[in-house]
């Protein structure tokens, strides 16, 4: 089980290894519009745990997140804990 955990919340959660976060996230206070990588809404800074997460996709790419900025709507975890804050 991966932990995630919204610091300007100040919430956490759980989530199945391999697995979407968006879900949990919304829960946790993430705000998003569209869900599908277009709109932005999501875009966080991951903290810490960059690594346990998988790699960009080409949505988040194309939009042109720099280092550790991810859309939330877009990332799955692989296990372990990441921690994000929202822009």
């Amino acid at each position: 089980m991966a932990k995630i955990i919204v610091v300007h919340t100040g919430k956490e959660g759980e989530v199945l290894d391999n697995e979407q976060i968006k879900d949990k996230a919304e829960e946790l206070g993430i705000i998003f519009g569209c869900k599908q990588g277009r709109c932005g809404t999501c875009r966080s800074t991951v903290l810490e745990g960059m690594e346990n997460l998988f790699e960009k996709n080409d949505r988040e790419i194309n939009m042109g997140l720099e280092g550790n900025e991810r859309l939330i709507c877009q990332c799955k975890i692989k296990s372990g804990v990441v921690k994000i804050k929202q822009f």
